[in-house]
């Protein structure tokens, strides 16, 4: 198992960390000034101009759209095992997946359809995602239901002629707040009389179609996400074309797995970054710090925490590319056991070492002065998007106990 970076993908690490250092860190505060100017002006789902300002640069930097593998239309996509390290750099910064187009939930929506639309919707649909000028959702929670058993989901898709007409309610919609979102899609019934994991469909669904109505916007513990937003939608009698959908009727958890296996796995890598950004802003915080006579960095409590955090990264990551090595060859089915253990393993990891970090800052670590607070609700929230933790472990259960049957 060889985990060696290409040439490649060194230089564009090389280029990478410098845009980092050149655009992102620099401009941090400024992103949030912005959106909390939108916000107090009323206009929180406003696009951030910073973003729009960056987006070219990364494009003309060849920093642009690299997380899509084998696709003639991305020939810069790399493999999951070279897109790694880059992602992990992203992953240090909130904001930055999406400055090079590689943001959830688009980049899930886009291998989505690069893999099962057809070529007249990859052209309506795919070329502008791939683009950068349009952005997308994807719509499978359901309030009223437990969907972590997705089997569960009740928003019934009916063929009526030349058209699908779909009812039902979803929430936890995810980047559905941003104006620039204009396709969602939709997993829903097509005929809840097949067999289990045979009745779900999903099918494109253009924002603007009538009959789809954003209900509310869901704050994570008080954080809005803006421009991003997580919205509850509810859609009535809404028609489609019956090309709209994908692959054909009883293929939406095929096309699930296929979906959340890279969607997963590029979380994982963010988390990574995520954390080592920081176990960084906690070992320069507690040299700088000092209390009862000495820096806090000399106290046994905080060695035993560093090299705590030291070891739980290297144990991530080195899950992640073999997660990522197996997916690039043998396939994402094969490579499910791998998955389910680092989508596990790498919010907790981050949540963990991010919580050490706000105990170095103190009373700062809490506030919008440093970034540990949104790091810290984000990696929490991760524990339940693209499956909880319970159902991830209770997967990786059974396949370990196959075994042995």
């Amino acid at each position: 198992m060889e985990f060696e970076t290409s040439s490649r993908t060194r230089d564009l690490q090389a280029r990478l960390l410098a845009f980092m250092d050149a655009h992102i860190y620099p401009n941090e505060h400024r992103f949030h000034a912005e959106i909390d100017a939108n916000r107090k002006a009323g206009k929180a789902w406003t696009p951030s101009t910073l973003m729009e300002e960056l987006k070219p640069k990364a494009r003309d930097a060849g920093l642009w759209n690299l997380f899509l593998p084998k696709s003639e239309r991305v020939p810069e996509g790399l493999s999951n095992l070279d897109y790694a390290p880059l992602c992990e750099i992203m992953g240090r910064v909130h904001f930055a997946q999406e400055v090079f187009n590689c943001g959830a939930p688009d980049t899930g929506n886009m291998e989505t359809l690069e893999r099962y639309a057809s070529e007249d919707l990859k052209r309506q649909w795919l070329d502008p995602l791939l683009a950068g000028t349009i952005r997308s959702a994807f719509l499978m929670t359901e309030p009223d239901v437990a969907s972590s058993d997705a089997t569960n989901i009740q928003c019934s898709i009916k063929r009526d002629g030349a058209s699908y007409v779909i009812n039902g309610r979803k929430w936890w919609s995810s980047g559905a707040g941003d104006p620039r979102c204009t396709i969602f899609i939709v997993m829903g019934k097509t005929d809840p009389t097949a067999p289990r994991h045979a009745q779900q469909s999903m099918i494109l669904v253009p924002r603007d179609t009538a009959g789809i109505k954003i209900e509310r916007h869901l704050p994570i513990f008080g954080f809005d996400d803006a421009p991003h937003g997580h919205m509850e939608i509810s859609l009535t009698d809404v028609r489609v074309p019956a090309a709209n959908i994908l692959l054909g009727e009883g293929r939406g958890f095929e096309i699930a797995q296929g979906r959340l296996g890279p969607g997963r796995i590029h979380h994982c890598m963010r988390s990574i970054g995520a954390a080592e950004r920081a176990l960084e802003m906690m070992c320069k915080r507690l040299k700088s710090r000092h209390a009862f006579g000495g820096a806090l960095s000399e106290q046994s409590v905080w060695h035993e925490r560093i090299a705590e955090s030291r070891i739980m990264i290297e144990q991530a990551r080195l899950l992640t590319l073999k997660a990522a090595y197996l997916m690039d060859t043998v396939g994402n089915k094969e490579a499910r056991a791998e998955i389910a253990m680092i989508k596990v393993l790498a919010p907790n990891m981050a949540s963990k070492i991010i919580d050490w970090a706000i105990q170095a800052y103190g009373g700062a670590g809490m506030c919008d002065d440093v970034p540990l607070g949104y790091m810290y609700t984000w990696q929490r929230a991760l524990r339940l998007a693209d499956g909880p933790d319970e159902v991830h472990r209770s997967a990786i259960a059974k396949m370990e106990l196959k075994k042995y049957s």
